[in-house]
């Protein structure tokens, strides 16, 4: 009992962090979104209310809209946030999905709100890959060699299905069993792994497509190379690749756009590979990314044309660290073209390196090196070794505070441009979780 009516705002305090999502929030421009609303039957929730909601949810692993709903009747913060209403479920997972194009500009706009905070300041970043499971199991995966195989097994069940029916003895049809529904059964299954085919088909050919520039490109080298030096270029020919899908060439039936990857920790899963920039000095995402591709060599040029996208808001990135993944001459390149100093790992160190190689600067670096050779050089200097440090302990603990602190282990859509716009959430939920700790400092 009561002897006024209880408000929520004292229930929180002054540092909580639901009551710094609510002020970010308030700041935002959402009129992409406010703008999108018709006007036609029962009064909707403000979308900076449902932003809020899906912000702190997964700033506090809570992702389900289902558990947001819940939340917002049993959390004293969701409450706050909701401000006493209480969007049920369909609301909050249709804002998620329907709004998702406009995550990667609200993304953007948290970070201006952090330069305006003084909490950034763009200067080196570490780039780095993390596998996020898809909402999909890898046992729904299908290769193209099991599919023929499933094809001609099911085709010879439907023919013995309609003889069957045809049959004016039928005495040897279990009981229960009704041979319309197996049939279809049958030729439903046989529809989906048709076009199922069909989607692999599509990529073996633009797979092919690239690795036959590729093989045009190395010949072109090497026909040069014979033609300038007038000898045979050593070591084997590459080999032409080959059109049309292989039988290794998988799909998901659930999640048609997701891969099987490799995991740390071995063994094989359905993700997709997420990328973020990270800023050294505050441990803030600046740049995000999703991929396809189960490794992270061609991911550098994508997050250099982000970063340029951002740079007129936050400014120009002075440095680029990223490990063995994204090792390659042409990254060097590219970096050095964005006029961003890159220090990228060509090779794995040793775990306990000796105490004099640790201490000692390299020998000169000759005059005719390749960029391979300088960036080489480069990380065994003392500077470069300690610049390079930072890598370790700056977009690692992001992604492993993302994983285990804020639960963050599987995608909830489906598709690459739901995950993507997934990804953005929760990297702008980590960076006003993180944003909220750097204002108490």
């Amino acid at each position: 009992m009561f002897l006024l009516p209880p408000s929520v705002d004292d229930w929180l305090n002054e540092d909580h962090l639901a009551r710094f999502v609510v002020e970010v929030v308030d700041q935002l421009d959402l009129s992409n979104l406010t703008r999108q609303y018709a006007g036609r039957g029962s009064k909707a929730h403000h979308p900076a209310t449902l932003l809020a909601i899906l912000v702190y949810g997964y700033a506090t692993g809570v992702f389900s809209s289902r558990r947001l709903e819940r939340a917002t009747y049993d959390s004293v913060a969701f409450r706050y946030i909701a401000a006493g209403t209480h969007p049920d479920h369909d609301t909050l997972a249709t804002f998620r999905r329907r709004f998702l194009d406009e995550l990667a500009g609200l993304f953007v706009q948290v970070l201006e709100v952090a330069l305006e905070m003084k909490l950034l300041k763009l200067g080196t970043v570490c780039l780095d890959g993390t596998k996020i499971h898809a909402n999909a199991s890898r046992h729904s995966a299908l290769s193209h060699g099991h599919i023929e195989k499933l094809e001609v097994q099911l085709k010879a069940e439907v023919q013995d299905l309609f003889a069957q029916a045809e049959s004016a003895d039928q005495a040897n049809v279990p009981d229960g069993v009704s041979l319309p529904d197996e049939i279809k059964r049958r030729e439903d299954r046989l529809a989906a792994m048709a076009a199922a085919k069909v989607k692999i088909a599509a990529r073996a050919e633009e797979r092919y497509q690239r690795e036959k520039a590729e093989y045009d490109e190395k010949m072109a080298a090497r026909t040069a190379k014979e033609k300038d030096t007038g000898n045979k270029p050593g070591g084997k020919p590459p080999q032409a690749p080959t059109p049309g899908p292989k039988d290794s060439d998988q799909i998901n039936l659930t999640d048609a756009e997701s891969r099987i990857m490799p995991v740390s920790g071995g063994g094989f899963e359905q993700c997709y590979n997420a990328q973020a920039a990270v800023d050294v000095a505050t441990m803030l995402v600046v740049a995000t990314g999703l991929t396809q591709a189960p490794n992270d060599k061609e991911q550098v040029a994508p997050m250099l044309e982000t970063l340029k996208a951002q740079a007129a808001v936050l400014g120009t990135a002075e440095r680029l660290i990223a490990d063995t993944g994204f090792s390659s001459e042409k990254n060097i390149k590219a970096c050095e073209a964005a006029g961003i100093e890159p220090l990228i790992a060509v090779a794995r160190d040793e775990h306990h390196p000796g105490w004099r190689e640790r201490h000692s600067e390299p020998l000169p670096l000759p005059t005719d090196a390749t960029p391979m050779q300088a960036m080489a050089h480069k990380l065994k200097t003392k500077a470069g070794r300690a610049a390079y440090a930072l890598r370790k302990q700056t977009v690692e603990p992001v992604f492993g505070i993302i994983k285990s602190v804020m639960g963050f282990r599987q995608f909830l859509l489906r598709g690459l441009a739901g995950a993507r716009g997934e990804w953005s959430l929760v990297c702008l939920a980590w960076n006003l979780k993180r944003m909220a700790v750097l204002r108490l400092q």
